[in-house]
């Protein structure tokens, strides 16, 4: 040991001594690190690693300690920082805030019934007009599932809504412009009746569904419901919901845990949200900014702004932090709007989870912008009788701003929740238009929706139900031509036109609903 200590001393002063009288040479004494394995324990040689000697270049090292400091300094320096204040409603130009000829909402009939807010209105679009109430199919991307835009339109299906998200990783803003926009890559027509709106998002719910762990699944098994897990066929519970919970608003993201940050694959700044693509996993950036410029080259025509979507149990500062966020990226959302408006109308997403406090004030800030329409988005509830609460409390609200601040009427979606039984109980609170991929999800598991309750088709009871339809009041195509036991056939053989033609019939069943919901609005019985 006395010789190895004594051969290390040599070693070093002689190293010393050329670097002080040869300073301008290059030095490489890489090759001199296994002798530093003589001086080493076998438990030291595991657990780390010994820097070089100070002042001997050629040997790779981690980051020195002062860089790292500097950069946790500048960290914790930004994070002192206050963000900047929401923009304020002198920010926008005064013709922003009158009415937009290409965009307009008629009320043809407000409900006389006591208690009742329930409308029937027209709304205009550059692409065509809907009744409201109107349920809105999603087509993830740019696609409803299992069926073509003429099968959708002899649907009665008016109003499709896209994601962002997917059409973002693909096939990308760009393709799309250069189709000539989303109505024509999407094969809608005006000589044959089949151009109709789109309402496109942002593509924070994919994103932020990606921080809870969902958005792989939802791409996969369509987890995004739109209802909750009671309206569920238990099977499909099983698949793509949790089972056995009453907690399945589309909204609450999800129930797990967030991931650390190690695994987690999303991150917050005020900048945006970076997360990592689900087809190739680069880095994507998503700004307010980004969004809607993307939203420009699909060419649809109503827009929403980028919104953060925090988890149903956010503490109560966590989602104040949460809402100013998605305020300040609203309010950027709209100011890049207007810098080129193409004939497109944007809607504000009122947040504040299960916070009625939190609600209004979003619901107050939002109202002095010069949106064209609103959402009513975020957590609203763990079950429907929590959900039906906060709406009647949200549209209690908005029917005061809405007369004493607009003068004049301003459609209301609900983001991701249009189950039957959710609609019926929140129809008259005066909500114009429902999204969601329950009916079409159902469809392609075998249930089918009808006058009497679902219909499990797979089952064998109806293998030789010749001669009955799903349903004998429906006048779609598949109830026309076609009868239980061949679609039961159908189904189980696995055959891919099953999927078009229970969709099919499941489309016209929300759409008839909604038709006799307008009847009776007009009828002053809801």
């Amino acid at each position: 040991m006395r010789s190895q200590c004594y051969f290390l001393y040599i070693t070093m002063f002689t190293l010393t001594i050329l670097t002080t009288f040869t300073p301008s040479t290059s030095l490489n004494i890489s090759k001199l690190l296994p002798f530093r394995r003589l001086f080493m324990s076998p438990s030291t040689t595991k657990s780390r690693v010994v820097g070089p000697p100070t002042g001997l270049t050629g040997i790779s090292s981690a980051p020195s300690r002062s860089k790292t400091t500097k950069a946790a300094k500048a960290r914790r320096l930004a994070a002192k920082i206050p963000p900047p204040p929401p923009p304020l409603p002198s920010a926008f130009p005064p013709e922003s805030f009158l009415p937009k000829p290409f965009f307009t909402q008629e009320v043809l009939h407000s409900s006389s019934k006591p208690g009742s807010k329930a409308r029937v209105t027209r709304i205009t679009t550059p692409h065509g007009s809907f009744l409201t109430p109107s349920f809105v199919a999603v087509a993830t991307n740019g696609a409803l599932k299992a069926l073509t835009i003429p099968s959708a339109r002899k649907s009665k299906q008016d109003l499709i809504f896209c994601n962002s998200y997917h059409l973002l990783l693909q096939p990308g803003p760009e393709v799309i412009k250069e189709a000539g926009g989303i109505h024509k890559f999407m094969g809608m027509r005006e000589d044959d009746g089949t151009m109709k709106p789109i309402i496109t998002d942002s593509g924070g719910f994919q994103v932020f569904s990606l921080k809870y762990g969902t958005v792989y699944e939802d791409l996969k098994t369509d987890n995004r419901s739109g209802s909750f897990n009671s309206d569920l066929d238990p099977k499909i519970s099983q698949k793509g919901t949790q089972k056995g919970t009453q907690k399945g608003e589309l909204k609450r993201a999800a129930q797990k845990k967030i991931p650390t940050r190690r695994t987690n694959p999303v991150k917050v700044t005020e900048e945006g949200v970076i997360f990592t693509s689900y087809r190739d996993g680069a880095k994507v950036l998503l700004t307010p900014e980004s969004t809607i410029l993307a939203q420009k080259d699909y060419g649809s025509d109503i827009i929403i702004p980028l919104d953060e979507l925090p988890s149903y149990d956010t503490s109560l500062e966590d989602l104040r932090k949460s809402v100013d966020l998605t305020h300040r990226w609203e309010g950027r959302s709209l100011i890049e709007h207007y810098k080129n408006v193409k004939n497109q109308a944007i809607y504000g997403v009122v947040h504040g989870g299960v916070s009625k406090e939190i609600r209004s004030q979003s619901l107050d800030y939002l109202s002095g912008l010069p949106f064209d329409g609103f959402a009513v988005g975020g957590s609203l509830g763990g079950n429907r009788e929590e959900m039906k609460e906060m709406l009647e409390y949200v549209m209690g609200e908005y029917r005061v701003i809405e007369e004493t601040k607009f003068g004049r009427s301003k459609p209301v979606h609900l983001l991701g929740i249009a189950d039957e039984s959710s609609i019926l109980q929140t129809v008259s609170l005066g909500i114009d238009t429902y999204d969601s991929c329950f009916p079409t999800r159902l469809a392609r598991h075998g249930t089918l929706l009808t006058r009497s309750g679902k219909l499990h088709i797979k089952s064998s009871k109806h293998s030789k139900s010749y001669g009955i339809p799903i349903d004998e009041e429906c006048e779609c195509e598949t109830c026309k031509r076609y009868d239980r036991a061949y679609l039961n056939h159908l189904l189980k053989a696995k055959e891919p036109v099953f999927y078009e033609l229970a969709t099919q019939h499941n489309l016209r069943y929300m759409n008839d609903l909604m038709e006799g919901i307008r009847e009776k609005i007009m009828n002053d019985e809801i």
